[in-house]
């Protein structure tokens, strides 16, 4: 009864993934209405958007869900909203997101000396590492791949503690927020009962 009668095409819902129709904020908040009123405390459900948020600035593409459901579930955090959280990594973040870590890791001095993130194709160096990985190529995987998610890997440690820190008390923020605006919305609507109003009007018998 109240489903859509043209179900989009998968092609469309990439498309508004990758760009919403209904606009970036609007998305946002609608994310935010929806990881407020998930089940649980607010440190189960911050922490656990952090935990998301935290493994989407790792260099394992292909495995935040998972990364993130065991963090999530280490910490004793919300797992959907650690589901939610790794939206943070997208299309739209990853290259900043590799290229940050990466020269971070460099800087860090795990990485070879003069090498630039100008020189790397990480979309097509995780597309490798994927294929090596299923072909067990270790000559690949060591030579070619180290050298570049070595540094990435290091890199993303500390930016992913920093990352969970941020987005910890973000969300717990927005959180108790929607909690105290909802609380105050349903103390409006509750009627105003005096003294007076409650006072009952006496039954009066007639002794005949």
């Amino acid at each position: 009864m109240f489903r859509r009668r043209d179900k989009p095409s998968f092609i469309k819902r990439c498309c508004n993934f990758l760009w919403p129709r209904m606009g970036w904020s609007r998305t946002g908040n609608y994310w935010a209405h929806r990881v407020s009123r998930l089940p649980g405390s607010v440190y189960s459900i911050a922490g656990g958007f952090a935990c998301g948020a935290a493994v989407s600035f790792t260099p394992f593409v292909g495995l935040h869900f998972i990364l993130g459901g065991i963090l999530a579930w280490l910490m004793r955090a919300n797992i959907i909203s650690s589901a939610i959280g790794t939206a943070i990594g997208n299309p739209w973040t990853f290259p900043f997101i590799w290229v940050w870590i990466y020269n971070l890791g460099v800087w860090m001095g795990f990485g070879a000396k003069g090498q630039h993130d100008e020189d790397v194709d990480f979309a097509a160096l995780f597309g490798h590492v994927q294929e090596a990985a299923l072909k067990f190529d270790l000559n690949y995987l060591v030579e070619t791949a180290w050298p570049i998610f070595g540094p990435m890997l290091m890199g993303s440690i500390p930016t992913a503690i920093a990352t969970w820190f941020l987005f910890y008390y973000l969300v717990k923020y927005i959180i108790n927020s929607y909690r105290q605006s909802r609380v105050e919305r349903v103390q409006a609507k509750q009627p105003e009962i005096g003294t007076e109003n409650n006072e009952k009007t006496p039954i009066e018998f007639n002794d005949e």
